[in-house]
């Protein structure tokens, strides 16, 4: 079993449970409401570029030039989606750079995006690698499974074909390839800390769609009372 396996062996409960949250079921039938994912793609574009960021801090910390070109890559690729992709969602929901600027990220949204920035600023490129790494593999997982149940009319039809493709399979791949190779050198207590980060950022995966469907926002009040 590769590496990387045992990693989503250990977290496959919650693995099965993400398949089976109401925003990703909905998303499946065309069911789930513009304004949702409205909010879900906003906060999306802003944890992408965070995303985008750690995955070029990993890039300096690469153990040779291929994975440098991977990584630097996939940064690159992170924030083709969120222009591309998440560029047509905004168009159709009139959301404007203004708009967007204004749309602060959610409280799970900047949790994430500060962990992956603080993971690869401090932690060893093994353990950066498996925090970096659910956002590839789950949602592929999600996309195909999606794709296996969605409507042929799907308003959320280009998301799914996205996450459900080839191009983003191979890129999954090829992370998938260049954890399992980190990991084969890495010491018995990285190889823990990668566990530790895989599951903290699969339930942040969870989190995030879970916020993103029921819409949440920060409690705390923007004035004392």
């Amino acid at each position: 079993m590769r590496f990387t396996e045992t990693m989503w062996a250990a977290t496959d409960a919650l693995q099965q449970s993400i398949l089976t949250m109401p925003f990703n079921r909905e998303l499946a039938t065309g069911a789930l409401a513009p304004e949702t994912f409205q909010h879900y793609i906003i906060q999306d574009a802003h944890y992408l570029e965070g995303f985008a960021r750690a995955l070029a801090l990993a890039a300096t910390r690469a153990p040779d030039a291929d994975a440098i070109m991977q990584l630097s890559g996939a940064a690159n690729d992170a924030i083709a989606v969120e222009r591309q992709l998440h560029g047509h969602y905004m168009a159709l929901y009139r959301v404007d750079e203004l708009s967007f600027a204004a749309t602060e990220p959610t409280p799970v949204c900047d949790h994430y995006v500060s962990y992956l920035l603080r993971t690869a600023a401090i932690a060893d490129l093994p353990e950066v690698l498996a925090a970096l790494l659910p956002c590839f593999w789950v949602y592929l997982r999600v996309g195909q499974d999606i794709h296996a149940n969605a409507t042929s009319n799907n308003p959320y039809r280009a998301w799914i074909d996205t996450y459900a493709g080839e191009d983003f399979a191979k890129g999954v791949e090829q992370m998938l390839e260049l954890t399992d190779r980190v990991a084969g050198t890495a010491s018995d207590v990285s190889r823990v800390r990668m566990h530790q980060a895989f599951r903290h950022s699969t339930r942040l995966e969870w989190m995030f769609w879970d916020s993103a469907y029921h819409r949440r926002q920060w409690l705390v009040p923007d004035t004392a009372p």
